[in-house]
């Protein structure tokens, strides 16, 4: 490899014409490239989720990357299936929104273009109790 040929990024499940191309120099196709959450979607995420952990109402998650979505799941235990799916779809941006909450039944609770509003489909802003 020298210095003009452009360095190219393979995901994990890429198929043999994928390395060839890569081998000959070609750039990869963009649909290689896992989807994955920036800086600022996965802060939006773990501030409600930390909110709800501190309630005692979830306690585990995780983060799946593929080639055309991103998916982070929220469990209340770790044995169980989730309880919701934050879904980014980037081929979906221009028709009904890159973000999507899934409930447990598959139900779409809210799609939109901007996380912080999907994400109020699932947090609870805390409440002044009087007393």
């Amino acid at each position: 490899m020298n210095d003009t040929e452009p360095i190219v990024q393979i995901g994990a499940r890429a198929n043999a014409t994928a390395l060839q191309a890569a081998a000959n120099g070609k750039s990869s196709p963009s649909s290689n490239v896992a989807t994955a959450f920036d800086r600022q979607e996965l802060s939006a995420i773990l501030s409600v989720y930390g909110r709800r952990v501190a309630e005692g109402a979830w306690r585990d998650y995780a983060i799946d990357h593929g080639r055309d979505k991103a998916v982070f799941s929220i469990f209340r235990r770790s044995s169980e299936v989730p309880l919701y799916r934050i879904e980014k779809q980037p081929k979906l941006r221009h028709k009904q929104g890159l973000y999507a909450v899934i409930a447990q039944t598959g139900a779409i609770l809210r799609r939109g273009h901007d996380i912080k509003q999907v994400l109020k489909a699932i947090d609870r802003q805390p409440k002044l109790v009087p007393i």
